[in-house]
């Protein structure tokens, strides 16, 4: 049973961590279909949630060679050329706002409830961007400016909320201050890393006691499971944001609160 838990929890991270649809209420819903709850379900879903994030190291590696000065970027017409500014920019609010609001929000946000009204947030300020979304100017990542990435950064901090969705405020946000969708889903997945990893780590390491040798084949299950899941379904997104919008995503959004308030509420 510990294995099918984990290949269906790891694939529920792998195919919604990147999307605009909110990995923590889908993996909550499943986990309650799946009756799957506790201290151990929590620390589970932050292992899975390291193998998504390893899919982008993969995923990006070029690019963050480049970040950090050890790869020549292969964009042509470059502006601003992405480097470890922007991206510390656009992790800083996000950062600030974690260390300063962490308790409140695992002990105050972290609710079923939250989850609902943030989904339907999240869903009308994606609907929001389509909608008033300027004429792009940043079609690459290397033409994205400072002040693009501390916006977005910025953004960034309405997913402090639980079922917000980094990657639905974070898009949204790119579009609103001139990204193109791509531009915008690029920038999000390589801002991930760092985050994802600080976050996850710290959690790990609080939750460490909870883990026991009888839980690894759950644990690696989940683990490699999200991370070749996300490989698949991150390329498969990048190729169709531009086609498809946010809109779409937003509607799934609205639907998911409305089975999340049948199911959990």
């Amino acid at each position: 049973m510990d294995m099918i838990i984990g290949l269906i929890m790891g694939i529920v991270e792998g195919l919604t961590e990147f999307a605009p649809v909110s990995s923590t209420g889908h993996l909550i819903l499943t986990g309650h279909l799946l009756n799957f709850h506790g201290e151990r379900a929590s620390t589970f879903e932050i292992v899975i949630q390291l193998g998504s994030i390893l899919a982008v190291v993969v995923l990006f590696w070029r690019r963050i060679l480049t970040i950090f000065g050890l790869h020549k970027s292969e964009e042509k017409d470059s502006i601003g050329k992405l480097n470890m500014f922007h991206i510390g920019i656009g992790m800083l609010p996000f950062g600030i706002g974690g260390v300063l609001f962490y308790d409140t929000i695992k002990d105050v946000l972290f609710s079923p409830q939250t989850v609902v009204m943030t989904l339907v947030a999240g869903g009308v300020l994606m609907i929001i961007a389509e909608k008033f979304k300027p004429a792009p100017v940043a079609h690459t990542l290397d033409q994205i400016s400072y002040k693009q990435a501390f916006a977005v950064g910025l953004f960034q901090c309405l997913a402090l909320m639980p079922g917000f969705s980094r990657s639905g405020a974070t898009l949204s946000g790119g579009l609103l201050v001139g990204m193109n969708h791509r531009t915008a889903s690029e920038f999000t997945f390589i801002m991930a890393i760092p985050i994802m990893f600080a976050a996850s780590g710290k959690d790990l390491l609080e939750s460490w006691n909870h883990l026991s040798s009888s839980d690894l084949p759950l644990f690696m299950t989940g683990f490699v499971t999200a991370f070749v899941v996300a490989l698949i379904a991150i390329k498969f997104f990048l190729s169709l944001i531009n086609k498809i919008k946010l809109i779409p995503f937003a509607i799934y959004r609205f639907l998911l609160a409305i089975v999340f308030w049948i199911f959990i509420l």
